[in-house]
């Protein structure tokens, strides 16, 4: 699907014009974005649009990090979403030219909807340029990594106060610690790229737009402090649990040990004399043999739930 919003030289907003009038006269700024666009929208990057081959080729393909690229009097950004339920990373790729901005996906961004709004009910309509709505939308991608952020602090806040020393919260402590991860790969990139265009060249004339991007970059590095605070809780968190199980195991393995202490002396004189006696009363018992079994499953049932009781079979 293809949304188009064109500027008139009246300072008039249209929104879904044809792709073919968005270069006409009567036009002196357009945005195109094409959202999970068919085969045959894609090939209008190409056929229409005359983009680079380079840039098209990386609308299609995943790129590991948010860049920034000059090709042909027109500036081309890789910039990263994040999915709010899996948290896997997604691509926005932006093209922005004197007179237009041409953004692409293949997947839906929610963020755009609000991009669009921002667009719609912009006031001061002589604001509504290329910068604008790329700033625009960094901003909105940008925002939409809070609330990941916040979520993943909230479960950090409450495994702190129940202690966190489960096994099942120490579980989700280090898929936590996975998705903080995945975390740092999309926001670490996406402030460097910030800090490039605050120092580019080719927008470092735009003058009031550096103080909007510097701000974009500001939050950033916010969810950098955030990310890196996060990952030191889960550390401490972890290394709380292993000296607790430390302190657990050794409790464990001091009372064990006297258990083994009582029963060597025992067993040393069983191996000693081996239990030949002439006279063993059990010896001629009918059903000796059943009762002696009887005693050794009781045996070691009643000490599996002692133990399973006092949390040495698993990690409560």
């Amino acid at each position: 699907m293809i949304h188009t919003y064109a500027l008139t030289q009246d300072n008039i907003l249209k929104q879904d014009i044809e792709i073919n009038q968005v270069y006409s006269p009567e036009y002196k700024f357009f945005w195109v974005d094409f959202d999970q666009p068919t085969e045959q929208e894609i090939r209008l990057l190409t056929d229409f649009f005359h983009f680079h081959p380079l840039a098209v080729e990386d609308c299609l393909h995943f790129i590991q990090r948010p860049n920034m690229n000059f090709y042909d009097n027109v500036l081309f950004f890789v910039l990263h979403s994040l999915n709010q339920s899996s948290l896997k990373c997604e691509e926005v790729d932006v093209f922005v030219g004197d007179k237009f901005v041409v953004s692409f996906h293949l997947q839906n961004e929610p963020a755009f909807k609000e991009i669009s709004k921002k667009v719609t009910s912009q006031k001061d309509i002589n604001k509504v340029g290329p910068l604008f709505i790329l700033h625009t939308i960094i901003d909105e991608l940008v925002d939409h990594y809070f609330p990941i952020m916040h979520q993943i602090e909230d479960k950090l806040t409450a495994f702190e106060e129940n202690e966190a020393r489960s096994r099942k919260i120490i579980d989700e402590i280090y898929d936590i610690r996975g998705d903080l991860i995945r975390l740092r790969k999309t926001i670490f990139p996406m402030r460097d790229l910030l800090y490039r265009i605050m120092n580019s060249d080719k927008i470092r004339e735009t003058g009031q737009y550096q103080q909007y991007f510097a701000d974009i970059y500001d939050h950033l590095q916010k969810l950098s402090d955030m990310l890196n605070e996060n990952q030191e809780v889960t550390a401490d968190m972890r290394e709380n649990f292993m000296s607790v199980q430390s302190y657990k195991m050794n409790a464990i393995m001091m009372t064990l040990t006297v258990f083994t202490t009582i029963f060597m002396p025992l067993t040393f004189i069983v191996g000693v004399y081996g239990m030949n006696f002439e006279y063993i009363p059990e010896l001629h018992w009918k059903y000796g043999y059943f009762y002696v079994w009887g005693l050794m499953v009781f045996i070691a049932i009643a000490m599996s739930v002692w133990f399973y009781r006092k949390g040495w079979l698993m990690n409560k």
